[in-house]
């Protein structure tokens, strides 16, 4: 007997975002990149990358350099018209072929954010299709 959760497929963007929900498991959206976020380090230096993947626990985050582990950093970007501005803690860094992916985690996430923060990727990837010009 398979212990892997199943899948359940929740849906597709028109920007090609997909979004996934294994049972157990917070609903997550595949950004691929398309959202920006701006990471706030501990002594207050700025780094950019874009989000790869995000849930309300955590993400997957495509950077220039890697992050060192465990570093607690204030996480800063826009899902639609709300902006999430809320501590993580960074995990261990994958090499990818441009760059590295960064996981994360959220450390302390407030319900009312953690709310707003579902609300906003289930409605993004909820949007309408806008017509091809």
């Amino acid at each position: 007997m398979s212990q892997t959760p199943e899948a359940v497929a929740v849906g597709t963007s028109s920007a090609g975002l997909t979004a996934v929900q294994h049972r157990g498991r917070p609903f997550r959206v595949k950004f691929r990149g398309s959202v920006l976020t701006l990471i706030r380090l501990p002594n207050r230096r700025e780094v950019r990358g874009k989000l790869h993947q995000l849930s309300t626990s955590g993400g997957l985050m495509h950077l220039e350099k890697p992050l060192d582990e465990n570093l607690e950093v204030e996480l800063i970007f826009h899902l639609g018209e709300t902006i999430i501005r809320e501590k993580a803690e960074i995990m261990f860094a994958m090499w990818a072929t441009q760059g590295w992916l960064q996981p994360f985690h959220f450390v302390d996430l407030p319900e009312a954010s953690r709310n707003a923060l579902e609300t906003s990727l289930r409605s993004f990837v909820q949007r309408p299709q806008e017509p091809a010009s």
